[in-house]
Order: structure tokens, then C-alpha cells, then sequence
């Protein structure tokens, strides 16, 4: 830690009740996990909420947690578990469902050290997709009635069938900038039980409507996902969130 942390999180805390107090981290060694990095220090206030369905987990990183023994104990403390249980995102999402606030400040309070042995490494991704869908379903698809899918690809697919019935009936259509798969125009649901299968349409971005789920990774495609998103004046958080 910096010496200067526990009293500037604690002042951010007592300012702040019910919040979980991050801070931007400095990586050991400099560049370890370089894109995750740059997501934990950049993202704004909004996106701290808008952001908390990605793979990337909580929106800020567990070792830089300060709050108030009160909340710590009013959401619930940690899953004691053990290994292979995500207890930083189980506490996260709890904190968020009884209406706990999340902010991070902006100086590099804490060296976060890399080592290939972590713990984190010893959670299923199985696991982790499960508890987002979950989160995803009961925060968000449960408020809209209709949506769509950006990406007809594998993770976009898989995220459907990974919903429950009365969701996957919501999903309007996949969106793509892939040809291939706009001029096949469907997805077919091969695993559903109804007859005739679902048959979603598969469209260009520009042709879709919102909201939007979007299922392309962030900061892995040269900047075009998010100029395409920028193209249809979209706001984050009403007409689109991130999930991948």
C-alpha cells in the first residue's frame, strides 16, 4: 500500500456510507495483464455500474476495498467457501443489490503484484459466466421487454442459450459486421425444446434496435466496436450494456 491510503480511502468512506472505495492500482510487474489494467484505472463514475456484467469482474479490483465495518457486515461478509469461489464477486453483487454505492479514486493507491499462482486463477470460468448471467437477468432483462444481441458469434450465442425461456422470447435479434453471418439471416436454437425451433434474425449493427447487449469484448478490436457504437449516438447504460 501507499502511505497515504488508508487515510484517503477512509475519508472517501466516511464521506460515502453504504460504498465500496476503490483506488487505481500500480501493476508488479509493469504491464502484467495490460488491457485488464487499463480497464480498472479508466473506467468513469457511470461506467462503475454500467460495467459490472463484464468477464472483467468487480469494476473495482478486491484489493483495493476499503469501506465501513457497518456495510461490510450489512451485505453479508465473504463466502468462506474456499477455493474456486468467487468471493469478491458474490460481495460485489451483494452490495450492489442492497443499494450499495461504488467509487474509485483516481490516485494509484495500492501495487497490485501479478504471480501466475493467485487464487483468482482457481475460479471456472463456468462459474464466473453463470453468477454474471444470473446478474444480468435479474438487474437488467427482468425491467426490458424486448433486446438485442450484438454479436451473432459464440459468445453471443452462447449467451442466449444460457438465458431462461421467457428471456431468450425477448431477444429481437443478433447484430454483426461479419457478412457471413448477416446474409445466412437466422440463428437457429438447435438445443430448444419448441417446435418449431426460434429463429433469430441475424442483422447489420446499423439495422438493429436497442437496447443492446453487447458480447464483443472491449479494447480488442483497434477501436472499431466502440466507434461503432459511438456511430448510432447510443448511451451507455440505457441503450446498451457490456457483457463480454
Amino acid at each position: 500500500m501507499k502511505p497515504q491510503r488508508v487515510r484517503v480511502q477512509y475519508e472517501a468512506a466516511a464521506a460515502n456510507p453504504n460504498t465500496i472505495v476503490g483506488c487505481r492500482v500500480c501493476r508488479v510487474p509493469e504491464g502484467s495483464t495490460e488491457r485488464y489494467t487499463r480497464w480498472i484505472n479508466s473506467l468513469d463514475p457511470e461506467q462503475l455500474l454500467t460495467q459490472v456484467f463484464t468477464s472483467h469482474g468487480p469494476t473495482v479490483v478486491m484489493p483495493t476495498w476499503f469501506c465501513s465495518r457497518d456495510w461490510f457486515e450489512e451485505v453479508g461478509v465473504f463466502d468462506e467457501g474456499g477455493k474456486g469461489v468467487p468471493e469478491d464477486l458474490l460481495f460485489f453483487y451483494q452490495s450492489l443489490r442492497r443499494g450499495g454505492h461504488v467509487i474509485r479514486l483516481d490516485d494509484c493507491l495500492l501495487v497490485y503484484r501479478y504471480h501466475e499462482h493467485a487464487a483468482t486463477h482457481s475460479v471456472l470460468e463456468e462459474t464466473i459466466w453463470s453468477l454474471r448471467v444470473d446478474f444480468l437477468q435479474e438487474r437488467v432483462l427482468s425491467r426490458w421487454e424486448s433486446f438485442s444481441i450484438w454479436s451473432a458469434g459464440k459468445q453471443g450465442r452462447r449467451l442466449y442459450r444460457s438465458l431462461s425461456p421467457g428471456n431468450q422470447r425477448k431477444v429481437k435479434a443478433f447484430c454483426d459486421v461479419d457478412e457471413k453471418k448477416i446474409q445466412k439471416g437466422f440463428y437457429t436454437y438447435e438445443g430448444s425444446k419448441d417446435r418449431p425451433k426460434p429463429r433469430i434474425p441475424v442483422l447489420h449493427f446499423t439495422r438493429a434496435s436497442p437496447p443492446f447487449i453487447v458480447c464483443v469484448k472491449l479494447d480488442l478490436t483497434g477501436g472499431v466496436l466502440e466507434a461503432n457504437l459511438r456511430s448510432l449516438q447510443l448511451k451507455e447504460g440505457v441503450d446498451y450494456l457490456h457483457f463480454s
